[in-house]
């Protein structure tokens, strides 16, 4: 798990991410542990995708409760909520 000291920082973790390396853990001082996970837009359905993965349905109805609940955030607030003194 790497440390991150800056947005630039941040934003080369996001950069680097694809569908081999589609999840990312980091900490930033002042803040906290993260996981960030990319969810790649393609062509093909959410639905053709659990059939593939069963586990994914468990996984995206877990995320979705989370995110209802108040545990979650998007990226954009993330960022929104981070300033030059979490890196420090």
């Amino acid at each position: 798990m790497g440390k991150v000291h800056s947005s630039e920082e941040l934003m080369k973790y996001i950069d680097d991410m694809n569908s081999e390396n589609s999840v990312v853990q980091f900490s930033i001082p002042g803040k906290g542990k993260f996981t960030l996970v990319l969810q790649e837009e393609d062509e093909q359905s959410i639905e053709a995708d659990i059939k593939k993965h069963p586990r994914l349905e468990r996984m995206i109805k877990e995320s979705e409760e989370q995110y209802k609940k108040g545990l979650g955030i998007s990226t954009s607030d993330l960022l929104k909520s981070l300033s030059e003194k979490d890196f420090r």
